[in-house]
């Protein structure tokens, strides 16, 4: 038999201590350590079983082959494991001074055999381990991938329906505050989610102003002076980010990134036929204002402002700390950021925001009116 044909036949024996693994329900790796063609050890995953995180199915056999031998040395030996060995089990290899380890499928978030890091190759250690990887690749990948298709399948059917409070914030919190706008959830960006906004002025409005919240803020803040733009005879579209005020509150603080907000907004302007070639005005996070540059190639019909921070809100849409992952996404890219997202640019003067929006209407208008188109 060659030695191709030896590993690939120790292999499927590791694979049957996999399967083992896989019936009592823990993640399917299983392994084999030979001595001189003879096996001397064998073990499954089973660190649920016997509640220890050590019980990896390399530790098994190498606690069955240490106590064959009476010796925790075990030299000569070749390890046969389904999955590339972790970094506790490949130290525990070299502190064995196994000679060989033979592993079926490679690891890309764990392995310590060459994926993530490699153990094995360092030349300054006093034992040297052979390593070899891929053998039966595709039959270990296979049954981690049933596994885990199976448990996911699972999951989803003994998942609880959300409860109606656990993306959104309860209607009744909201009593004290303006009336709600409009919803959207149909936008391929949102994914199901629903957004909320308001949109102000008429329709035929030859300006378009974008007003858009801060981390701590949401379109209640902003509401007055969208009303003052709008009867300024401006049209003001006045969302709520995802995470933020009476749209849908998703748990996953990853999903909140500037470039995903920036795409659900360019999606709603869209629908809602609101020019995306934003110029106007901008607001710093300190809440000066002024002029951005507005390119001669923009829509003479259409101009746009953003606000980038509005008056901190309330903790009104906010009624636990699962509801934040929004706001404490956003504190950390900055709502500048989702100005750049969006192809916004301008510079900040010293002049403070009005805090009235009559004043803050007016002064908007007055600065709208250098288009140089």
């Amino acid at each position: 038999m060659s030695d191709q044909a030896a590993d690939e036949a120790w292999m499927r024996q590791a694979l049957a201590q996999a399967r083992v693994a896989a019936e009592a329900g823990e993640v399917p790796v299983g392994a084999l350590l030979v001595q001189g063609g003879v096996v001397i050890g064998q073990g499954h995953n089973a660190p649920l079983a016997q509640c220890d995180p050590t019980a990896h199915a390399e530790v098994q056999a190498l606690r069955q082959g240490a106590q064959r031998l009476g010796n925790y040395r075990l030299d000569g030996c070749t390890l046969y494991v389904t999955l590339e060995p972790c970094a506790m089990c490949s130290a525990a290899l070299l502190h064995a001074r196994v000679a060989r380890v033979v592993y079926g499928a490679a690891e890309p978030k764990t392995g310590a055999a060459g994926s993530v890091l490699d153990l094995f190759a360092y030349p300054q250690l006093n034992h040297q381990t052979q390593v070899q990887g891929g053998v039966l690749a595709q039959e270990c990948g296979a049954l981690l991938q049933d596994f885990f298709r199976q448990r996911r399948q699972a999951q989803r059917q003994q998942a609880q329906p959300l409860r109606p409070d656990a993306l959104r914030t309860p209607e009744v919190r909201f009593a004290a505050c303006h009336p709600a706008g409009q919803y959207v959830s149909d936008l391929p960006a949102l994914a199901g989610l629903r957004l909320h906004y308001h949109l102000l002025g008429p329709a035929q409005a030859t300006r378009t102003w974008l007003l858009l919240h801060g981390s701590e803020g949401w379109s209640e803040a902003l509401l007055p002076w969208a009303q003052a733009l709008a009867e300024a005879g401006a049209r003001v579209l006045c969302p709520d980010l995802i995470g933020f005020g009476r749209s849908d509150k998703p748990k996953k603080g990853t999903l909140h990134q500037p470039q995903w907000h920036a795409q659900v907004l360019r999606q709603l302007c869209q629908r809602l036929g609101v020019q995306t070639a934003w110029g106007g005005l901008c607001v710093a996070p300190d809440g000066a204002m002024a002029p951005a540059p507005v390119g001669r190639d923009s829509p003479a019909f259409l101009l746009g402002g953003v606000l980038l921070q509005g008056e901190r809100a309330d903790a009104v849409p906010f009624p636990d700390a699962g509801h934040r992952a929004g706001p404490q996404a956003l504190a950390r890219w900055a709502p500048l950021a989702l100005a750049q997202a969006l192809g916004m640019a301008g510079a900040w003067p010293s002049a403070p925001l009005p805090q009235q929006p009559g004043a803050a209407a007016a002064l908007a208008c007055q600065a709208m009116e250098y288009s140089p188109l």
